[in-house]
């Protein structure tokens, strides 16, 4: 036989051989395909999750959730299991990494940590070794200014509306928020212990029942109750704000003069992911500057990456709705851990509040 055709020969059979071997095993080069991302709605610009997919082949399908305690529920349904990434706020941090369902952040995993400014991975418990922090706000009064006859500075304004906006009042129905800003409202800490302090904010809450069309959060769309006019008056985190704003010129936003919840929220891989090094990589590639800046004016939300800050427009970082300054949060505070005893009876406050309907 020829020699050149034998070695041909031989390397045809060769070929063939690993072809098979290839063929025959599981595609571990391609896997993983696929992330479950556990996410508020409107909280992820759709083209950034496409890009993520063309660089690294790995798609990410989101479910959205409408409260923390929904959030809750569905990762209790599954013991913590079926999604790969969620976004958690910063006081469910402790408690989720306490059940065992957070994974826990190494630093070399994620480069682009050296980017987020250290003052928001650290305001939570346990939020720096569990979590990502992915946006940053307040809690303050959305209003329509051609339906309110006066200016508002208070959350008092709030709390005893004017008897022209009875049923035209919107709540939310987060249970620390709720009574949180009751508190704040009577010069009292939202973080408050004290009995009688949590007695006087549900009076002050239970006063103002008859006047409120809704404890559930008014939409951000355009067809937010806030923009077709039912609505004059609503309690709306800074990121809703700037997104109804879009829709409507005489909605204003305001921060009360007693201070309010400044929220943060975070990014974190779970436990039972069975695609952690691509959920990690998802993380560091929304952290990168460029996809981190885009990403903050998609959801008009401050972005703890402070590098992504700085290629941000002027006139976003001066609005004073996205990025209040140090004198509109000085009496604010974060959310933080609360006795059990102080979280049943604050349950209790807003069970008999709200009785769990939705209205």
């Amino acid at each position: 036989m020829n020699k050149n055709k034998a070695c041909i020969s031989k390397y045809k059979v060769l070929c063939l051989a690993l072809t098979l071997i290839v063929l025959s095993c599981p595609l571990q080069a391609s896997e993983p395909t696929e992330l479950l991302f556990l996410n508020w709605s409107d909280y992820m610009d759709p083209q950034i999750l496409e890009e993520f997919k063309q660089r690294t082949g790995v798609a990410v399908k989101q479910t959205f959730f409408e409260s923390d305690a929904a959030r809750d529920e569905l990762l209790l349904g599954t013991g913590g299991r079926g999604f790969d990434l969620a976004i958690i706020d910063g006081t469910a941090i402790r408690i989720l990494a306490k059940r065992g369902w957070l994974e826990p952040i190494d630093e070399t995993d994620i480069p682009n940590l050296a980017h987020i400014d250290p003052r928001w991975r650290t305001v939570h418990e346990a939020a720096e070794l569990y979590s990502v922090p992915y946006f940053w706000g307040t809690l303050g009064i959305a209003y329509r200014q051609d339906l309110v006859a006066f200016p508002v500075t208070s959350w008092m304004d709030l709390l005893q509306p004017a008897e022209e906006l009875h049923g035209r009042v919107a709540m939310i129905s987060g249970t620390r928020d709720l009574i949180g800003v009751a508190l704040k409202a009577l010069g009292y800490s939202l973080n408050s212990t004290d009995v009688q302090e949590l007695k006087e904010a549900e009076a002050l809450l239970q006063a103002q029942a008859p006047a409120v069309k809704t404890y559930k959060a008014v939409s951000r769309d355009a067809n937010s109750a806030l923009v077709n006019g039912q609505v004059a008056m609503s309690m709306m985190y800074s990121s809703y704000a700037s997104m109804v704003q879009e829709h409507h010129d005489e909605i204003a936003f305001f921060l009360p003069k007693e201070g309010s919840n400044i929220w943060v929220d975070y990014i974190s891989v779970l436990s039972g992911s069975t695609n952690k090094a691509a959920a990690k990589q998802f993380i560091n590639f929304l952290n990168e500057p460029e996809i981190a800046a885009r990403l903050a004016l998609f959801v008009y939300s401050a972005t703890p990456n402070l590098a992504a800050e700085a290629l941000l427009p002027a006139e976003f970082k001066s609005d004073p709705v996205i990025y209040p300054n140090d004198k509109a949060l000085e009496k604010s505070e974060t959310n933080q851990r609360l006795p059990v005893r102080t979280q049943k009876i604050r349950a209790e406050i807003f069970s008999r509040l709200v009785n769990w309907t939705w209205y």
